[in-house]
Formats: C-alpha cells, structure tokens, sequence
C-alpha cells in the first residue's frame, strides 16, 4: 500500500516518540545525564550545608563561574524563540521543521540560566526578600521580572503550535501507550478538534505570541547586561553593553540553534525534513551576525585602548599581553575571525562545516562570558587591605565546576525526555507547508536526497490536504 506524504511525515516524526521505541544507546544517555545531575545536586546541597565558603569566590571575585554560565544560557536562549518569531512573522518557509526545536532550546536553557544567580547567592531564600523589599531603580529586580516574563512567554511560544501534535500523538498511542503517557496527552491537548474555530484561535494566539516574544527577547538581554554596565567598574562601565550582549546572545544563540538541528537530524534521521538548504540559510544569519558581534567587539576594546584611561588601562594590559592575553587573542582569532572564515565558504556551511564553526563559536561564548565577569572584578578601583593574596586571584573549584556541570546535563537531559515523548518538529505546520507548495503557493523547506527543492522532486500525487487546516488558513 503506497503511503501519502500526510502519513509518512507523521510516521517520520513520530516514530521517536512511538512507546517502547526507547533504545539501549537512550537509555545510557538518560542514565548517564541523570548521575550527572544527580552529582551537581550533592554539590548544591554541600554548598548550601558549608556556605559559599565551599566555593572559590571570595571578597575580590563574588560572581564567578556561576554568573558567567548564567549570562550564557540566558545568551543561549536568547536566539531560539527570537529567530522562531522573525522567521514566523516574515513568513520563511523554510522555517517549518526546526522551530519546535530552537524554541525548546530556548525555554530549557532559560529554566537553568535562571537558577544560577540562586545557586550564586549561596542562600535561595533571599530571593523573596529581592522581591518583597527589592528596589524598582535595581539591575537585579528588573532581571528577575524579565527573564521571569521570557520564560512564562516562551514556554507559552513554544506550547501553544503543539497542542494539534499532542492531540494527534493522543490518538495515534491511545492503544499503545502507557496510562501516565496518555493522561499528560489528555491533559496538554485540552479537548482540541480539528474544526475550523480552533484553528482560527490557535491561528491568532499565536500571531499575537509572535509579535509580543520580539521586544520581551531583546529587553532580557539588555537588562542582563545592565547589571555589568550600571556599575562602575573598568571594563563595564559602557555605554555599548546592551545591544552588545543582545548581539553576542544572537550571534551564540543562533550557532547553538544549528548545534540542535544537527543533533536531532542525526540521531532520528530527519535529513529529509531538515536539509542542507537549512544549515546554508541558519549558516548565513550566523555568518552575519558574527560579523556584526565583531564589529562590536572591535568597539568595546578599541575605544577604551585608545584613551588607556588609569583603570580601564590595568585591565586592559592584562587582556591585551598580560595573564589573560593567551585567553583574550585565542577569543577573537579563534571563536569570532575563524567562523567568519569557515562560514563564509560555501563547503563551511554544509552540515559537517557548519556544526564545526558553531561548536567553536558556542564553546567560545562561553570562555567570553568568563572573560567579562572575572578580569573585572579581580581589578578593582580599591584593592581591598589586609586579606589573604589568595583571594585576588580565581578559579572555579570543584563544587563550582559540579554544580555548572549538572546544570548542563540538566539541560541536555530535559532536551531528551522531551524529545521521547513529543514530536520535535511542528507536524502540522510540516504538513501545512507540503499541502501549499502543491498548491503552488510556496517553496517548502522539505528535501528528499540532495538540498534542491522539494517541489520539483517530491510526488504530492497522493497527498490528502487537510480539510480544516485548508480552510482555517486560506482566510
């Protein structure tokens, strides 16, 4: 029996999730996220018994590794949901299989980024009192209320184009899932009918998401930079530092979008849904907005070396040829010229090229974020007298390194369940985009073997169009 294309991009996609399709390989992936988490909960709990005495920090360097991990999954996330939003709203076909998964990258790395300035503070109780006594005119208060709102919009971002998914998971497992696997289906998909009317609500509940995830995505990273340059400190004190991070958020955040695509491609075999044309097109905005972050760059040291006024100049002799320079020039030859370089050739933005330059280009946001917040501190106006020389120097110990560490696999193993249990790709909108490009209507970003479009090589001779996904979006 021949299957319509309607049948074998629902088989494709659901095929990962389908019970008892959890493989040996999973399993050890699973198990071996869970002892790494499990292991950073130990250290949390140890640090929490000892106090932030366990850690490294002391009076010169207070924020450490766990503000630096912070600023970057907040950077990590930042680029998700934003080019989900711009390429929802300029209508970018090609858009249609890797949204679910920038999205969900988004919304994970937003859950952890957000613990680790509680995880820093060393007792999380205080948290409420920055709430109830917090002061409106404080860096701090307004991140808590903007990462607080990017969270609660992009899970809702995220949420709401599934809800036809798990409707259609609910009905395809009915017979073979488990009864704790159907009730979260039941439950998610909130009675949805496939008639005309749900459409049309889901239709402008998230036109109206789109529009409002734009600005609440560029004001996080903004106010997260402010907690640096509100203070005057060398090396912070800037005016450039809010659209500098909301640049260096996208310009990471977007290589860490291709880093999922390759993942998942790979591990359930999506290379038919997500093709080479994707990795050239999401290669190309990476590309730009290097350039863009280097020029940034360029501008955030430039100026300040120019002038080599008393204090900025400390800091940045140490950066340009003193203790930190191995790190500063490895930082900008190595994690911003050379993915310029390895992007900007055609071969460079293939599959295998792309996820090379972006696994350099991550790697390296981090070390950058690292390199914002420790030169500084150790580099204060007034060194602090009589204190051990220990404590002008710094470097993450193991609790500090436990606790990141099982943060990241927090990550990772969130990403996975996930991944087990809901379609990572919106099928419908996939389904949507196939059923208009056989109407002529537009070029979808499906392949089959070689990149070129789909609408040359696929045959829709069987495809079954949707009556009421037809109607919903042809008004």
């Amino acid at each position: 029996m021949e299957i319509t294309p309607v049948e074998k991009i629902r088989a494709d996609f659901l095929r990962p999730i389908t019970p008892g399709n959890f493989g040996k390989t999973s399993r050890y992936w699973v198990i071996g996220l869970t002892l790494l988490l499990c292991w950073g909960i130990f250290a949390y709990i140890y640090q929490l018994r000892t106090g932030l005495e366990a850690t490294a920090m002391r009076n010169y360097v207070s924020w450490g590794l766990y503000i630096s991990t912070f600023v970057f999954f907040i950077g990590i996330s930042h680029s998700g949901t934003l080019v989900s939003a711009i390429l929802r709203i300029t209508n970018q076909e090609w858009r249609r299989p890797i949204t679910r998964s920038a999205e969900l990258l988004t919304a994970v790395a937003l859950m952890f980024g957000g613990i680790m300035p509680i995880i820093d503070m060393g007792r999380p109780d205080r948290v409420a009192n920055m709430v109830i006594f917090g002061r409106v005119q404080s860096p701090l208060l307004w991140d808590i209320m903007c990462i607080t709102t990017y969270l609660t919009g992009s899970l809702l971002f995220l949420y709401l184009p599934m809800i036809p998914d798990i409707a259609l998971c609910k009905e395809r497992f009915a017979k073979t899932g488990s009864t704790f696997r159907l009730w979260v289906y039941d439950k998610l998909a909130m009675g949805w009918k496939d008639t005309p009317e749900n459409w049309r609500r889901l239709e402008r509940a998230m036109r109206v998401m789109t529009v409002m995830i734009i600005p609440i995505a560029v004001s996080v990273h903004t106010v997260v930079s402010y907690i640096f340059a509100m203070t005057l400190r060398a090396g912070w004190n800037s005016t450039i530092f809010g659209p500098y991070f909301v640049i260096g958020a996208l310009y990471s955040g977007s290589a860490g979008v291709i880093l999922t695509m390759s993942a998942f491609r790979r591990i359930y075999h999506l290379e038919e849904y997500i093709t080479p044309r994707h990795f050239d097109l999401m290669s190309k905005i990476v590309l730009s907005l290097t350039m863009i972050y280097a020029y940034f760059n360029l501008n955030e040291y430039w100026v300040p070396a120019y002038k080599m006024e008393s204090h900025d100049g400390i800091l940045l002799s140490d950066l340009f040829s003193g203790g930190w320079s191995t790190v500063f020039w490895i930082l900008q030859f190595g994690t911003v010229l050379l993915p310029i370089v390895i992007l900007a050739i055609p071969r460079g933005r293939k599959p295998v090229g792309a996820t090379i330059a972006c696994i350099i280009i991550v790697a390296g946001a981090w070390v950058k974020r690292y390199v914002i917040v420790i030169p500084t501190l150790l580099h204060p106006f007034l060194p602090i007298q009589n204190v051990p020389a220990s404590w002008s120097s710094y470097f993450p110990n193991w609790v500090e390194f436990s606790v990141t560490g099982g943060a990241l696999a927090g990550i990772f193993l969130v990403i996975t369940l996930f991944s087990k249990f809901f379609p990572i790709a919106s099928i419908w909108e996939v389904e949507e985009g196939v059923h208009l490009a056989k109407k002529g209507l537009v070029i979808p970003g499906i392949n089959t073997q070689n990149g070129a479009d789909d609408r040359s090589s696929a045959d829709h001779s069987n495809h079954k169009p949707i009556p009421a996904v037809q109607e919903a979006f042809a008004k």
